[in-house]
Parts: structure tokens; C-alpha cells; sequence
């Protein structure tokens, strides 16, 4: 096996808008890499949790409320490519996720494979 320098790309997305958050993501990069493509892992239940402030514009809740909104963990990797993970952060995730701050999480890491 080989260690490979990747980045692991972690957002959380609400139920409703996971395929369309992934289809946005592969429109932009088809996530190649070690022989396959559209590699991508989904976890799930899981809830986010936030407050919103005032002068946030908030897809869900109000001022001051305490949201608690199901999640689905969606990760993947790209090779450690900075343009890449720049297009696939703003073209892939910003434009396709529901959320106008998206959790997302950039890891630099290594894959092992053969």
C-alpha cells in the first residue's frame, strides 16, 4: 500500500437536499481517483444545531431560536489540489447547499491504496 496525499472534503446537509448537493459536486468533478469515480461516503442520522443571530438570513429559524435540523454527513476526496478544492468548495458545495454558511470541514490527509 501507498499513502497518497489527499484532501477529505466533510459537509453536512440536511435529508431533503443530499442528492442535489451530489450532483452539484460531480457536475463540477467526478471525484476520480485509484480506478474509480463518484466516491463518496454518507452518514447518517445525525442533527445540526444552531442559533440564529440577529442579521442572519436564515433559511430556517428565526432570531434568537435554537434550531435542531436532521443531518446527513457527506464526505469524499480529491488529490491535494488547491485549485480543485477551491472550484469544488465554491461551484459544487456554496451553489447547491441549501444553507447560507454550509459546515464544511477541509482535512489534509493520506489515502492508502495499492
Amino acid at each position: 500500500m501507498t499513502l497518497h496525499p489527499v484532501y477529505r472534503i466533510t459537509v453536512f446537509v440536511p435529508p431533503a437536499h443530499l442528492q442535489a448537493l451530489k450532483q452539484g459536486i460531480l457536475a463540477v468533478d467526478d471525484l476520480a481517483a485509484g480506478g474509480y469515480s463518484h466516491g463518496m461516503w454518507e452518514s447518517a442520522p445525525g442533527y445540526e444545531q444552531f442559533q440564529v443571530q440577529a442579521g442572519a438570513r436564515s433559511v430556517v429559524g428565526d432570531t434568537g431560536q435554537l434550531v435542531h435540523e436532521p443531518s446527513v454527513r457527506l464526505e469524499f476526496c480529491i488529490p491535494r489540489d488547491a485549485v480543485r478544492l477551491q472550484r469544488l468548495l465554491e461551484q459544487g458545495i456554496a451553489a447547491h447547499h441549501p444553507w447560507n454558511t454550509p459546515a464544511v470541514f477541509v482535512d489534509s490527509t493520506e489515502f492508502a491504496a495499492p
